[in-house]
């Protein structure tokens, strides 16, 4: 399986919330970062926003060469 590219993303947010993102992600046995990620992509899928798999801007730029 190829490993896809990762960006990095910094935030600030208030103690108080970074410590229930902890708790959620430590309900969940995922790190902070993966509960990001799930909170973005459920958030995304609950509000109708698309989100572009890495296979699908790949095969995009090939047809477009």
């Amino acid at each position: 399986m190829a490993t896809t590219k990762t960006a990095t993303l910094t935030i600030r947010v208030e103690p108080n919330l970074k410590e229930a993102l902890r708790t959620a992600a430590q309900a969940e046995h995922r790190s902070i970062a993966n509960m990001v990620e799930v909170m973005i992509r459920e958030h995304c899928e609950k509000n109708g926003i698309a989100i572009e798999h890495p296979q699908e801007s790949a095969q995009g730029r090939e047809r477009k060469q």
